[in-house]
Order: structure tokens, then C-alpha cells, then sequence
């Protein structure tokens, strides 16, 4: 039996992750609400904005796919309440699955078919690809797991889609730690080695718990 010790500490774990979660992901659903704002209220069309103005509804369904994916998949990872709430965490997960293949798709498509603004072409692109196919691919397979019901790898693989989608967080604090270093505004390599190192440093993370916590998303 659990010690009133370890059930304080199970508590306070199981909001601070979503909290943790929620607020890495602010700075990226800061911008997507910024964006939509001025596609929504008539903002000057701008060199930075034109190609958004020009295509809106890839834009809006990354917006709105990463936002709900990000806020609603970080209270996926409060044990104790997805415990308690085992009909809201399978409804929820099944939305959720959609909201990421949407901003995984979408962002693919940005990529591929979009006018690209200076420096976001090559190394930056292939990261990009990468990283979405991985998104995508993890989306699927964690879908597939869950439903042959095998649990530990619906959450294994569900844990790498989502670290994949919050790469945006972590990559606000890479190129900020790059300026507040004395490195200026990073030219187009730089940046694009910035963006890489924040989808690794959550990938990385990701595999970490999932090898750490192995035996418990075994369990039903």
C-alpha cells in the first residue's frame, strides 16, 4: 500500500506535469492565437504574413489542430486523473489522435507546398519533413497498439508524437538561449540547427521516460 508520503507526492506529480507541459507549449499557442488573429481581423498583409493570407486554411488547421492537440494532450499525462477518468481519457485520446494528424498534415503540406520565406529552404526543410513524418507515423502506431490493446506501446508511442508536437516550446528556448549567449539573430543554418535541437531534446527526453517508466505503461 502506498504511504500517505508517496500519495502527496503522486499528487503533486500529477499536476505538475500538465502544468509543466502546458507551459512549454504557451510561447508556440501564443503565436498560433497571434496568427489567427490577424488572419481573423484584417491585419496588414506583410512580406512575413502574405503567404499565410494567400493559403489561410493550412495555417488555421495547424493553428487549431497544435493548440488542441497541445493543451488537451498534457492532461493526458496526469496519471492520477486519466485513472479516475478512464471514459474521458479514451474520448479525449481519440480527438486528440485527429487534432494531431491534422497539425502533423498540415504542417507537411506548409512545408511542401507553401512560398517559404528566405533561409527556411534546405537543411531547415528536411528537419521539418522529418520531424512530421515522425509525428505522423507515431499518431498511427499508437493508434494501431491501443487498438490490439496492447497499452504499453499506445502510450510509448503516444508519448513520442506528443513530444514531437511540443518540439515548437522547446525550440523557443533553444534560440533563446542562442540570443541571450551573445549569438545574435541566427542566419539560416543556425536557426535551422536550433529548431533541429529542440525536436531531439524532446525526443531524447521522451525515450528517457519511456525506458524509466517501461513497466508501467504496461498496465491497463
Amino acid at each position: 500500500m502506498p504511504t500517505d508520503r508517496t500519495a502527496r507526492k503522486a499528487r503533486r506529480t500529477g499536476r505538475l506535469v500538465p502544468a509543466g507541459l502546458l507551459a512549454l507549449g504557451f510561447v508556440p499557442l501564443l503565436a498560433g492565437a497571434v496568427r489567427l488573429t490577424e488572419l481573423t481581423g484584417g491585419a496588414e498583409i506583410t512580406a512575413a504574413n502574405a503567404r499565410f493570407f494567400a493559403a489561410p486554411v493550412p495555417i488555421v488547421a495547424h493553428v487549431v489542430g497544435v493548440t488542441a492537440y497541445t493543451a488537451g494532450g498534457a492532461f493526458q499525462f496526469a496519471a492520477r486523473f486519466r485513472r479516475r477518468r478512464r471514459g474521458w481519457h479514451r474520448a479525449a485520446g481519440r480527438v486528440l489522435v485527429g487534432c494531431g494528424l491534422v497539425a502533423a498534415l498540415s504542417g507537411l503540406w506548409m512545408t511542401t507546398f507553401s512560398a517559404l520565406p528566405p533561409g527556411d529552404e534546405g537543411l531547415l526543410t528536411v528537419f521539418r519533413w522529418v520531424a512530421g513524418t515522425a509525428m505522423l507515423g507515431s499518431l498511427v502506431l499508437g493508434f494501431l497498439a491501443v487498438r490490439r490493446r496492447d497499452i504499453r506501446r499506445h502510450r510509448a508511442w503516444m508519448i513520442r508524437a506528443y513530444a514531437i508536437g511540443l518540439g515548437a516550446g522547446t525550440q523557443a528556448l533553444t534560440q533563446a538561449a542562442w540570443l541571450l549567449g551573445g549569438g545574435g539573430p541566427p542566419g539560416p543554418l543556425a536557426r535551422a540547427l536550433l529548431l533541429a535541437l529542440g525536436w531531439v531534446i524532446n525526443v531524447v527526453v521522451a525515450e528517457l521516460i519511456i525506458r524509466r517508466r517501461g513497466w508501467r505503461v504496461s498496465a491497463a
